[in-house]
């Protein structure tokens, strides 16, 4: 199972001193064979790696330039860049970059250049409200997932985080036989082997006992709860007990 904590526009050079209990976790026999993945701002990834040298955490970054060449993009880094600091994973097409202009060509530029450059791509779907009241939560996963991966062949290193518009940061979690149902359709796109699939929208200690019922679940896409020690070590616990 994967543990990825999207840290989002969190966190200081302070609060890197809040991973120790979860580096002496992840060395214990309760995370079992379990993965924890640290996703935190641009600021903090070399302090992250630096930190995490000894241990099996890994780390990645909450999105990525689509040009995997250096250039006049003030404000941006590249696939490239990130790879040589030690990052091995990506998340692309998290829906709160998708609402700020983000499209699906660009989302699918973005994923090429990450696999080109060796990361590991997370590539975040779901569904707004709206569309989720018009029963269209298939439609637009469907079409995501079509653009999302045109003419990406090799997708041994992509993982689709499932995280569906409404539930993020509402504390709103889809029914698990509704959720059950999402995962199958998702893996039917998939020719072959499917790719791991990950839930992430409002993931906590308090619904992961649900939400661990998804046997066709490959983890968890975690944001808020993340931050705080305590509460990401209580999901990975939960999720074994």
């Amino acid at each position: 199972m994967y543990f990825v904590a999207n840290w989002k526009m969190f966190g200081n050079l302070k609060s890197i001193n809040t991973l120790d209990k979860v580096i002496k976790f992840s060395k214990s026999k309760e995370i079992k064979k379990g993965r924890l993945i640290y996703c935190p701002p641009y600021t903090l990834l070399t302090s992250f790696f630096k930190k995490f040298e000894n241990c099996l955490i890994d780390i990645g970054a909450q999105n990525c330039h689509e040009n995997d060449n250096y250039g006049p993009h003030t404000g941006f880094i590249n696939s490239r860049m990130l790879k040589s600091i030690g990052a091995n994973y990506v998340i692309i097409g998290h829906s709160e970059n998708r609402k700020k202009g983000e499209t699906d060509k660009l989302i699918n530029l973005k994923i090429k250049n990450a696999i080109k450059a060796k990361l590991k791509v997370i590539f975040c779907i779901g569904e707004t409200l709206t569309e989720k009241k018009k029963g269209k939560t298939r439609l637009v996963l469907a079409k995501q997932i079509r653009l999302g991966l045109d003419k990406i062949k090799k997708r041994s290193n992509i993982f689709i985080a499932y995280e569906p518009v409404w539930s993020i940061g509402t504390g709103h979690i889809p029914k698990p036989k509704e959720l059950e149902q999402i995962v199958k359709f998702i893996k039917k796109k998939f020719k072959g082997k499917s790719p791991k699939i990950l839930y992430g929208g409002s993931v906590s200690p308090q619904n992961i006992s649900d939400l661990k019922k998804i046997n066709s679940l490959d983890g968890f896409l975690i944001g808020g709860a993340s931050q705080n020690p305590k509460k990401f070590i209580d999901i990975v616990k939960k999720t074994y007990n």
